[in-house]
């Protein structure tokens, strides 16, 4: 019975996805600072590789090993990963465990930490928290349909799995390229290649029912894995410009919650209107849409970061000239009281 999957692979498994994808992204920016773009590519294009091979590894598994063998051993590449999050070594963040040569210990945090709604007073972080989700409505819609709309368009005699080949490798080429560009941009700036990325990542969309030959479709899959891999290597980065390092953990996390929504919504709305209308030309017009809405919302992020910036830097020089104006009084202070007592002391 199907009833049991929907709980062990499908809640089970969604967590463990979760509770191992966010610390890989968070954990690299404790250890890298300067290239902190290209870590997150290469670490993030990992995904790409196995999206080119895994298909045809699973094929040739189920062929030969039958499905329930080739679920245990995709359990045994899940368990890699159980391995791998023992190299997550904290670093040692206070001064006392510093001076002391102590380790840091794990301490668990209390419930407010666990629920940490503060990074949303950070104005630049709360457009982009719901910028990003706005954007995805229809992202997953051409990874779930396309492959029928390629059958209902040119039938069964091409192979729709070139198109998710072609996807994987420029969105790995995509992860490593504008991972190390991102390196090169200031600041809160790297929105904008996210700005690009859901522009032609939109505008791809929109071509795809536009594509009378299946050439013409295989360009239009080279060109939006490549602007995905740059959406997704660039997440991280943003995040530690927006919020810092100590609340980014707590500002992933928020975001990708906030993504699994509509990325949820998006492609069964997309085979609704595939059976109201008999086609999945409206639907993939349609899934460009967000992308391009989303895009324009994230532009003002900059503007927004540079202002708070400013703002904090006059803090603290505010409180610098309003102690030094209280050292100058009370040294004012103290220069008149010893005035007095020297001359009493010269009466004598």
């Amino acid at each position: 019975t199907i009833e049991p999957l929907y709980f062990t692979y499908g809640i089970l498994f969604a967590c463990g996805c979760s509770f191992a994808y966010q610390p890989s992204l968070v954990i690299l920016g404790h250890y890298f600072k300067k290239r902190l773009g290209l870590v997150n590519g290469i670490v993030t294009a990992g995904s790409s590789l196995f999206t080119v091979s895994l298909p045809f590894i699973l094929r040739v598994l189920i062929d030969s090993a039958g499905l329930y063998n080739t679920l245990r051993v995709l359990c045994i590449l899940m368990f890699i990963l159980f391995l791998a999050g023992f190299t997550y070594r904290p670093l040692v963040s206070n001064a006392k465990d510093k001076e002391g040569g102590k380790k840091a210990k794990f301490r668990f945090p209390p419930e407010k930490k666990i629920c940490n709604f503060s990074v949303f007073k950070v104005l630049g972080y709360r457009i982009w928290a719901f910028g990003v989700p706005a954007a995805l409505f229809g992202y997953f819609v051409p990874y779930v349909h396309l492959m029928k709309h390629v059958k209902d368009k040119f039938g069964d005699s091409m192979p729709e799995e070139v198109l998710l080949l072609c996807l994987g490798i420029t969105s790995g080429v995509g992860r490593l390229v504008f991972g190390r560009v991102a390196d090169y941009i200031p600041g809160a700036k790297k929105v904008y290649l996210q700005v690009a990325s859901f522009f032609f990542i939109g505008l791809m969309s929109m071509m795809i029912p536009l594509c009378h030959v299946f050439g013409g479709l295989i360009a239009v899959c080279l060109f939006m894995g490549l602007f995905d891999g740059c959406f997704i290597c660039i997440m991280a980065p943003i995040a530690f410009e927006l919020v810092g390092a100590q609340d980014v953990s707590q500002a992933i996390g928020f975001l990708l919650g906030l993504m699994s929504i509509p990325m949820t919504v998006g492609p069964p709305v997309a085979g609704f209107l595939h059976d109201q209308l008999g086609t999945y030309d409206v639907a993939f017009y349609l899934a460009g849409v967000p992308p391009l809405i989303g895009g324009a919302i994230l532009c003002f992020i900059p503007w927004v970061h540079e202002r708070h910036k400013l703002k904090e830097r006059a803090k603290p020089v505010d409180g610098e000239t309003t102690e030094k104006m209280l050292e100058n009084e009370s040294t004012l202070v103290s220069d008149a009281t010893e005035k007095p007592d020297k001359e009493t002391e010269s009466g004598f």
